[in-house]
Parts: structure tokens; sequence; C-alpha cells
């Protein structure tokens, strides 16, 4: 015989309404009765129809999550976060690569998810001016630049980069080169790079353009190594290297190497991102954390709210971020990190 939502609710002695809503993720349900219908999910094999739950909704109980690559361990440990968070809420997930903000476009306004109630991007070129007087689902933007129209969970880029100059800082270092993306001009832009900047200045310090280097992609660990060996060959003394984010680290580190330079002893190293590989690396990548779970919750929490019925205003919550201090960047006075 199927189980079916009616015999949960039995079990449980509750309303099916309060099994759906514990399904579904709804507040207003007691930790005791969340905790006792979910045991009897598990228990008696019942098994969400989402189809059936499309059909006396209007609803597909499926969220599609996108993001604009999967090769970057950022990306990656961010949609697995989203996947699971929404499992947890019983929502399926439908998965789009999105490399550019037309596709990021197409994806909001479901070109390219027809099948989804609602969309959670991390944005890499998508501006909210792409959609102005275009209906689309329900929409959480996680990780990009803050949003006017539509929710968003904003990234503590800047206290992460300024954390992390601060630090190269505080080691002995001074000649601060920055690892950069090609933005087809010499001038870096960005939360991360007013971080950067913001923290030479609480030193006296000016950022030195001649210490900028870029990559021809920030998300590809190549681009980090021929961005430091177009930095070597132009015979610049820095000191240390503050990489926009992981990839370009890794990268880095592997050119410095080659080259004959000694981590940290010559040149000190971090990134940003805190993806696993830089914990394994040798040596060991400081980075900056950007609390990827606490930006999973927010996004999953608020997106289900808006399916959930909630119609005010756009909102936007930053979160923050911690330094991880590792031993590409140990301090040459005492060799501690």
């Amino acid at each position: 015989m199927t189980t079916t939502m009616a015999h949960v609710a039995s079990a449980a002695g509750v309303s099916t309404k309060t099994v759906s809503n514990v399904l579904l993720g709804r507040p207003g349900v007691s930790p005791a009765t969340r905790e006792r219908v979910l045991r009897l999910v598990e228990e008696l094999g019942y098994q969400p129809n989402l189809a059936g739950r499309g059909l006396s909704s209007g609803r597909t109980g499926r969220v599609a999550v996108v993001v604009p690559m999967l090769y970057q361990p950022y990306f990656a440990e961010v949609a697995e976060g989203l996947i699971l968070a929404l499992a947890d809420r019983g929502y399926a997930t439908t998965l789009r690569i999105a490399p550019d903000g037309a596709a990021e476009r197409d994806a909001v306004i479901g070109t390219t998810t027809p099948d989804v109630d609602g969309v959670i991007l991390c944005p890499h070129a998508f501006v909210e001016e792409m959609v102005d007087g275009v209906e689309h689902r329900p929409l959480v933007t996680l990780g990009g630049p803050p949003m006017q129209s539509v929710d968003c969970v904003v990234m503590g880029e800047h206290e992460g980069a300024r954390a992390a100059t601060r630090h190269l800082l505080s080691t002995g270092r001074s000649r601060i080169a920055l690892l950069w993306n090609d933005l087809g001009s010499s001038t870096p832009h960005g939360d991360r790079y007013q971080g950067y900047v913001d923290g030479l200045a609480e030193a006296g310090l000016e950022p030195d353009p001649a210490l900028f280097a870029f990559g021809s992609d920030w998300d590809r660990r190549m681009s980090g190594y021929e961005a430091m060996v177009a930095l070597l060959l132009s015979g610049r003394s820095f000191d240390a290297v503050l990489c926009i984010n992981d990839a370009l680290a890794i990268g880095a580190t592997r050119a410095l190497r080659s080259h004959g330079r000694r981590i940290p002893d010559d040149v000190a190293v971090t990134g940003f991102d805190d993806t696993a590989e830089g914990e394994f690396m040798t040596p060991t990548l400081t980075t900056v954390n950007p609390r990827k779970a606490e930006m999973v919750e927010h996004a999953v929490a608020m997106l289900v709210e808006r399916l959930d019925g909630y119609d005010g205003e756009p909102r936007q919550i930053r979160t923050g971020a911690d330094l991880v201090v590792r031993e590409s960047s140990r301090s040459r006075a005492d060799g501690k990190a």
C-alpha cells in the first residue's frame, strides 16, 4: 500500500495541512510536532508528490539554482549547499549553468527554467536592470552586488579584503601586489578592491598600480599562474600578493614556486572564498571565509518566504567575512602564522 500524507497525519495526530507545512518548511509548527512528523515521514516511507503539489497549488515544488560555472570550487560548494538546504525544505532543484548575463536573464525569466517556482542566482554578470519591467518568478541573488528591486544576500567582500590586507601588513610586508582579473582596463573596482585600498590607507600606504597583475579569467587557476608569471618577469619588487579568490591564489602559488620564490619567506599569499583546496595546499593557504553556509541559509529562507506569500519590499542581507590564517602568510619575524 502506498503511504499518503493522510497516513502520516493520522500517525502523528495532526492534520494533513500540518504535515504539508512541515514538509514545506513553513513557520508556525512547534519543534516537537515538526520532529514527530519528520520522523514518521521517514519511518512510513512517505514520498511527497511534487507533481500533485504543483497541480493543486499552481506550484511545482522546484527551485532553480543558477551559477556561472562549476569548475570554480566556490560556486560548486555554494550550489551543493543550496541544493541540500532546499531539499530540507521539501523542494527539488534544477541546476543551471549560466556563463554570461544573457544566460542568467534567461534563467530568471523562465526561458531555460520553465518548470520552477523560484530562482536563486549566484550572479556573475547579471544586473537587475536586465529584468526591469519583465515578469519573473521570485528571485534571490546570492553573493553578488547589492540589488534594489530583488531580494539579495551580499557577501562581506570589503571587510574580508581589508582584513587580509591588514594581516599582510601586520606580518611586516609592505609591497602588496594585487592579483585581479582582466577588466579590459588597468583599474580594478568593487568591494574587494576597496577593502584592499582601505587596508593600505590605514597604514598610510597607497596602492601601486605597478603591482596590479591581471589574469584573463578570475575563476581559473591557470589565469593566476599566467598573471603571476607576468608580474615576476616585470622585475617589480613585491613581498606579498592579495589574490581576489582561491583559484587565482592556487595558480599564483604554483608560479611563485616554479620561479624559485619561497612561500611565505619571499612572498606571502592570501586568497578569498575559503574553498576546500586551500586547506590541502603546500603551504596551506591563508584565505577569507565569506560565510557560505550563512549566505545559503539566508537565501533559501528569503525565497521560501516569497513562495509562501510574502509580498513586501525587497530585502538586503549583508553577511560578514572571517580571515583564516594559514601557512602561506606566516610572519617573517617570528615564524608563526
